[in-house]
């Protein structure tokens, strides 16, 4: 009796061994000690000087929303033309929508675009608001000698007049495929940063640019055409 047992928890091992293994494959990580769970964060990303003025308004983040296959917090790589397998050994410490919300917001409040960006429940009162959303969250395995991160987001700007959503002020796509060093998950991950940080840096130019080519709009035209008489 104790035999058998023994050689049943032995078969056991040598099955769970080789799914290991067989996902390892997959997903790229047999670089990687087994059982070695990784976790990993979004950095801040880095603000360059600027000499842009902020404008006066006032931005708050409605929702930052990503598309459920890559919601978990273990990372997901594509393996194949309509493949993806999502690593139980490497992920974020905790949901990555909670993850990006932080550094996301603290990068536009410092860029200078806007007075403040507040927080849900703060007595300032936000006049703009923003909705986020990835659709695009995962590494590009499916060539391991070219691997690659890629961040896909939406940006939709609109004006709260009122505390009532109103019109939109601007909205556009962003999306970055970064090359990687190495299949990995920790180069995964700096290749993300690198994807956000240019990504809010774009972001913050164009909507300054939207802006200014309103106010361009609504200034009255100062030059008034001469009477003939």
């Amino acid at each position: 009796m104790k035999t058998s047992y023994l050689l049943s928890r032995r078969a056991a091992r040598i099955v769970a061994a080789v799914l290991l293994a067989g996902v390892c494959g997959l997903t790229g990580c047999l670089s990687r000690p087994v059982l070695n769970k990784q976790t990993f964060t979004f950095d801040a990303p880095t603000i360059s000087a600027t000499n842009a003025v902020a404008s006066g308004r006032v931005l708050g983040i409605r929702r930052l929303q990503i598309a459920s296959p890559f919601s978990s917090r273990s990372f997901v790589y594509r393996t194949g033309e309509f493949s993806y397998a999502r690593d139980p050994y490497a992920g974020f410490l905790e949901p990555p929508a909670e993850e990006l919300l932080a550094p996301m917001r603290g990068w536009l409040r410092d860029s200078g675009s806007f007075s403040a960006v507040v927080e849900t429940g703060s007595a300032l009162k936000p006049d703009t608001l923003v909705e986020i959303s990835v659709s695009r969250l995962f590494g590009d395995f499916r060539q391991p000698e070219h691997p690659a991160a890629v961040l896909t987001m939406q940006f939709v700007f609109f004006e709260v007049p009122n505390g009532i959503p109103g019109r939109v002020i601007f909205q556009k796509d962003y999306s970055r495929r970064i090359p990687l060093d190495a299949p990995t998950a920790a180069a995964l991950m700096d290749g993300w940063n690198q994807a956000l940080a240019e990504l809010l840096a774009e972001v913050s130019t164009d909507f300054r640019r939207s802006e200014t080519a309103e106010q361009v709009r609504q200034t009255p035209n100062q030059h008034s055409p001469r009477t003939q008489l």
